[in-house]
């Protein structure tokens, strides 16, 4: 179980962003792109680091649905079809809390290996 609640998931009306607000008032705006390409899924994770994949080509990614999973967590549906990943109330608050340098990461490894967004 996570220490921290959602009080908040919101979709913005372009699905261009999830924002979610939680208990100990801190609130993040996450790209859908972001939420994307960080995705918790065996398909981007892998199952060790080594295998972990840089996913280029997401930038106008939508998020169409978002569907609670158990009391921890919500999968989310984007408009590429990808749906694998459970986004737990910590790694969406991780993801919030760590935006800008987990951005900056995956921008310069998409450079690395000469892929676009």
């Amino acid at each position: 179980m996570s220490d921290i609640w959602p009080t908040e998931l919101r979709v913005s009306q372009d699905r261009m962003m999830l924002t979610v607000a939680f208990d100990d008032g801190t609130r993040h705006e996450l790209p859908a792109e972001m939420l994307r390409v960080m995705s918790p899924s065996a398909e981007v994770q892998g199952h060790s680091p080594e295998q972990r994949k840089t996913i280029g080509g997401k930038k106008n990614v939508r998020i169409m649905q978002v569907e609670p999973v158990g009391n921890y967590a919500v999968r989310i549906v984007f408009d590429d079809m990808h749906s694998t990943g459970i986004f737990t109330w910590t790694y969406l608050d991780e993801l919030g809390r760590e935006k800008e340098a987990r951005w900056a990461a995956y921008l310069a490894e998409l450079e690395e290996k000469g892929l676009s967004r």
